[in-house]
């Protein structure tokens, strides 16, 4: 496959005027004596992208469902759902978010996910167009160490507290598909005991948490990494407490999503996050529920009752904001066209920055010869025109 005629995203986060080839489910390099009337070996079809902006498959690291579907349910039919709603999207990976839920229920829905991956990996295998859906990179468990402070709309009875076994059990039920483990120091005295133990094997998170300043930024000097969903679900970010936001600025080795709904964060907070991290550390995330692509209505989120109007989801019980009901595509549209975020930034934050805190940037987020042909052309207005996966069209 070729696609010609189009505004091809470099790793350098620019746009170059080009073409894109694509061969064995890979992108390869094109012959320097290339003619498009006679292609090149093995190319296929050719494709006029007429001008289009083509940009690597999105990666979300940290969303919950779609399609009345939710990644908790358990379920391989609710993951194969939720991944075809996402590749249609233009997402071709994804890492689900768990919710606080008991240890055993957690542990299946791990379970879970690891079968789904093999059933994935197999389909993949035997088919050369590659496995239908978007592929499962990871999951990012956002419970169950948390704070009942800034719970927001986890259930607080199954909060508990850092525990390395249940840590570990987690990782061995999943079979490394685990990224993410979300802790609260504040309500952990053996936190940087825990974050020591377990930083090797999973990147540590920030995750509603209530943690002043001195406790966050002892927990990235442990060795977290990671912030979820920043502003939301911490302490605000004020001139003499600076909190979870403060530690996280500095603390240059630290990664912050960001869910860029129009709804979570004002559009100057945005604006202002990129000047105090840059863009290298901030990654787009959706924290898209079940009502995903669904009517108005009521729905249920780790087993509470939510009400989503438009793109804006509420606890039904007292009215916080519950996660989001926006896709990855459209938030990234929404940092473009309503936050003044440049493309070539949204992008980067939507593609490789993900894919690097995944561990799995050798293989994707870019388009560069040798890696996966994962790919979305956007027109003019960002509405997609073609999405790619395996090197063909979806």
């Amino acid at each position: 496959m070729i696609i010609q005629n189009v505004k091809v995203y470099t790793e350098e986060e620019t746009f170059v005027d080009g073409a894109v080839a694509v061969q064995g489910g890979k992108f390869v390099n094109l012959p320097m004596d290339f003619d498009v009337k006679k292609g090149f070996d093995g190319a296929g079809e050719v494709i006029d992208g007429k001008g289009a902006y083509a940009i690597p498959g999105l990666i979300d690291l940290h969303f919950h469902g779609c399609m009345g579907y939710d990644f908790c349910d358990g379920t391989k039919e609710a993951v194969s759902e939720i991944a075809k709603y996402e590749l249609a999207a233009g997402v071709t990976g994804i890492a689900p978010a768990t919710m606080t839920l008991p240890i055993e229920e957690l542990t299946a829905i791990l379970e879970n996910a690891a079968a789904y991956r093999e059933t994935q990996n197999a389909a993949s295998q035997e088919n050369s167009q590659g496995a239908p859906g978007a592929d499962l990179l990871g999951v990012n468990m956002e419970g169950p160490f948390i704070s009942v402070e800034k719970k927001g709309a986890q259930d607080e009875r199954h909060i508990i507290s850092c525990d390395t076994e249940v840590c570990e059990k987690f990782l061995r039920a999943s079979g490394g598909l685990v990224k993410f483990i979300g802790i609260a120091p504040e309500k952990n005295k053996g936190f940087t005991d825990f974050i020591s133990r377990m930083k090797r094997q999973v990147n540590i998170s920030l995750a509603h948490t209530n943690a002043d300043y001195d406790t966050a930024k002892a927990a990235f000097d442990a060795g977290a990494n990671h912030a979820v969903h920043l502003y939301n679900a911490m302490p605000p970010f004020t001139h003499r407490a600076p909190g979870v936001i403060g530690a996280v600025c500095d603390s240059p080795h630290v990664n912050a999503e960001l869910i860029c709904d129009g709804v979570h964060i004002h559009p100057s907070v945005v604006r202002a996050t990129f000047r105090m991290l840059g863009g290298d550390r901030i990654i787009f995330i959706s924290d898209s529920m079940r009502a995903t692509g669904m009517p108005n209505g009521r729905y249920l989120l780790g087993g509470l009752e939510v009400d989503v109007t438009g793109n804006r989801a509420t606890l039904a019980s007292n009215g916080a904001l519950a996660g989001s009901a926006t896709n990855l595509m459209d938030c990234m549209r929404t940092a473009v066209r309503h936050m003044g975020i440049p493309l070539e930034a949204a992008v980067a934050c939507a593609t490789a920055n993900p894919a690097k805190a995944l561990g799995v940037y050798e293989s994707r987020g870019s388009i560069t010869p040798g890696k996966k042909a994962d790919l979305v052309l956007l027109d003019k207005e960002l509405e997609i025109k073609l999405v790619v996966k395996d090197g063909v069209r979806v």
